[in-house]
């Protein structure tokens, strides 16, 4: 398998330039770097068609790819650290309370799609040691207000919200990613379905102030959103198309 890298300048250093054509054996070998955006880290996508550059790779947040996967499955690990939001250049982790998720704790989220299943990791560092939070898969992006996130990803729609029913609510057919730090303010949680998520449906991963609620009129609710995590889940067709623009301005 083809490895793509990209190595991360100096925060306010300028980028190097690319490496000039290089005469061998009376033909030209052609050297061509990646673009080094500054303060940027690396991020490989694996697919099944091939190697392509991750979204994360061109955010300022120091994303950064941790796994890759064999072919024919999806597979990404994502990693940040969070930051406040900022409208001038919107970082992919975002706190909304410092309190209960520092600026500098971090995040890795994962996901493991094939033909049978699909699986989401969580694990988080420095946040509030000994605590308890919700989290979930939700269906828009991270932005500037905590609502922008959108609701819950569902694998069969409730076709009333918000969503509070728990035949509808619940683990089995939502993204629960609920999680208890230890005393170093580590926690992560997992979970497994038989299903997949719909293309470009399913976004981010937000964690809220308290642990889900299961009751009728409640189930789903974990109180506030105090920091969110855009996430490329099955390498959804926003994804492709901030790969491709990724790429041709590389090559």
């Amino acid at each position: 398998m083809q490895t793509l890298r990209e190595s991360s300048t100096a925060s306010g250093g300028a980028a190097q330039p690319a490496a000039a054509g290089v005469r061998a054996g009376g033909g030209t070998v052609r050297a061509r770097t990646a673009a080094k955006a500054a303060g940027a880290c690396a991020a490989v996508l694996a697919t099944a068609g091939g190697l392509l550059l991750a979204p994360a790779a061109v955010a300022a947040d120091g994303d950064k790819i941790q796994k890759t996967t064999v072919e024919p499955e999806y597979s990404v690990t994502i990693a940040a650290q969070f930051t406040r939001p900022n409208g001038a250049m919107l970082s992919h982790a975002l706190t909304y309370d410092p309190k209960l998720v520092p600026v500098g704790s971090r995040v890795t989220v994962s996901e493991r799609s094939d033909s049978r299943q699909t699986r989401v990791g969580l694990r988080v560092s420095d946040l509030r040691a000994k605590r308890t939070y919700g989290a979930h898969v939700h269906t828009g992006k991270c932005g500037v207000r905590p609502e922008d996130s959108g609701p819950h990803y569902q694998h069969r729609k409730d076709p009333r919200t918000p969503s509070v029913d728990p035949a509808y609510a619940n683990p089995k057919n939502e993204v629960w990613l609920d999680f208890t730090t230890d005393a170093r303010g580590e926690g992560s949680a997992s979970s497994r379905h038989a299903w997949h998520f719909r293309s470009g449906e399913a976004r981010s991963v937000v964690i809220h102030e308290r642990r889900t609620a299961t009751g009728p009129g409640v189930a789903g609710t974990a109180g506030r959103v105090v920091a969110c995590y855009t996430v490329p889940f099955n390498n959804s067709k926003e994804a492709g198309k901030a790969v491709a623009g990724a790429l041709s301005k590389i090559f």
